[in-house]
């Protein structure tokens, strides 16, 4: 779904779908690097934002995600909203980096040439941003991310 859409606008849209059929699973695109608008998305459903110039294999591996996220029990599929300062896990300045990165859609290939890394290691730092924010993926790190304030 697109950020920019007609009338209601993406966001909404895709609020209102997800309340309606919890079920659904929404990847969010845009043109611009909008943060707010990434986060609004994912705290209302969405699993996946990415900029509509992302690679074939990103938005492939985007869309196979947001798909077998929903097969997951349900509270493993979000983590419950938590404080900002509350129990908030330290990360190095690389995987800040990373977070960062994912907030404004970037892919792993993109994230590792402005960090000058390879894609590997990315992936790697990825990983463990994962585990240190107990998610299973990029849109879950992303939201959690604005949740304890890594990313605004």
């Amino acid at each position: 779904m697109d950020v920019q859409m007609p009338g209601i606008g993406g966001v909404e849209a895709a609020r209102r779908l997800v309340r309606d059929h919890p079920d659904a699973n929404i990847v969010m695109l845009t043109l611009a690097s909008d943060r707010e608008a990434a986060a609004v998305a994912i705290a209302s459903g969405a699993r996946g934002f990415l900029h509509k110039d992302v690679s074939r294999e990103e938005l492939c591996a985007t869309v196979a995600n947001a798909l077998t996220v929903t097969a997951l029990a349900p509270s493993l599929q979000v983590p419950a909203p938590r404080a900002f300062d509350e129990n908030a896990p330290v990360l190095t300045e690389r995987e800040q980096q990373v977070l960062s990165g994912m907030a404004n859609g970037k892919s792993n290939a993109q994230i590792g040439r402005d960090l000058y890394l390879s894609e590997d290691t990315i992936k790697t730092h990825a990983r463990r941003l994962f585990r240190k924010l107990e998610v299973g993926d990029r849109a879950q790190a992303v939201a959690a991310g604005f949740r304890y304030g890594f990313v605004h």
